[in-house]
């Protein structure tokens, strides 16, 4: 059997699983995206029986994964969850659409839109988002309209992209979100993140804290219905917590866990290792 790993960067999480994998006696071929260059007329490189897919970049990730998918490979995730799952807009739309609940969110185009929705959408208080992108970069949680009419302008002169007018209602009863992680078809691990000092965001990539989350009934129902609308794949699925409930946030289709395993004592790149090993199988 041979897997290959498509990567970028080789961070804690791709070396984690490249061990998994050899622990595992599988047959590991590493091919660092900036360093392909991709025959269109031909297939050019030999990606084995599966490959994974670790790039960060969005674009290098989304097109390789569209080249081994195309020229008739298999590899996880593939490229339909990929377009979702980079785009938060595509994310939200899929999701409220296979009855998966989610925070008041709206997407506009122009200043004017962006504003007037803010004022009677949102009441002056919500979390403006580029549609692309991770880490909690670009993300504004605006509390005044004339902070919004400060961001709206300085996104004119952006690239168009960050034009697209994403926004959603701030939801923080509890001054925490939850991150569930998906392998598959089954949340294996979770974790509740908390905003670490004067930071609003919760990622852990910005230094939020990390507590182990048990994971319910409840959340493996809403774990479902994502995998119903996404279709199976390795996933990190944000979760807000408000006294009226659960709303699915984001998904993230290339996930971290580097700070889950040591709080949840849960071998995540175990379940990355064992499914791609099945999957490679079929």
């Amino acid at each position: 059997m041979k897997i290959t790993m498509l990567f970028d960067i080789m961070r804690w999480e791709e070396r984690a699983i490249l061990k998994s994998m050899q622990d595992k006696n599988v047959d590991v071929q590493l091919l660092n995206v900036k360093d392909i260059n991709m025959d269109l007329q031909k297939l050019n490189y030999d990606f084995g029986d599966i490959s994974l897919q670790r790039s960060t970049g969005y674009y290098r990730n989304l097109h390789s994964t569209a080249y081994v998918e195309f020229t008739g490979n298999k590899i996880m995730n593939d490229f339909h969850s990929t377009i979702i799952t980079g785009n938060k807009m595509f994310t939200s739309t899929v999701l409220s659409q296979h009855g998966v609940r989610i925070p008041k969110t709206f997407v506009s185009f122009t200043n004017e839109k962006f504003l007037e929705s803010f004022k009677s959408d949102f009441k002056g208080r919500a979390v403006t988002k580029p549609v692309t992108g991770s880490w909690g970069r670009m993300i504004s949680l605006l509390n005044d309209y004339y902070a919004a009419m400060d961001v709206s302008e300085y996104k004119e002169y952006m690239y168009p992209i960050y034009q697209v007018n994403y926004t959603q209602e701030y939801i923080n009863d509890f001054n925490r979100d939850l991150r569930v992680f998906l392998v598959n078809d089954r949340a294996v691990a979770g974790i509740y993140r908390y905003r670490s000092g004067e930071d609003w965001r919760t990622n852990t990539a910005l230094g939020g804290r990390a507590e182990p989350l048990k994971i319910t009934s409840e959340i493996e129902d809403i774990v479902e219905k994502v995998h119903d609308a996404l279709g199976s794949g390795i996933y990190g699925i944000d979760i807000l917590e408000s006294r009226d409930g659960y709303f699915v946030n984001e998904v993230n289709g290339n996930t971290e866990f580097k700070n889950t395993v040591p709080v949840t004592g849960i071998n995540i790149p175990d379940y990355i290792s064992d499914y791609l090993i099945s999957e490679a199988k079929k």
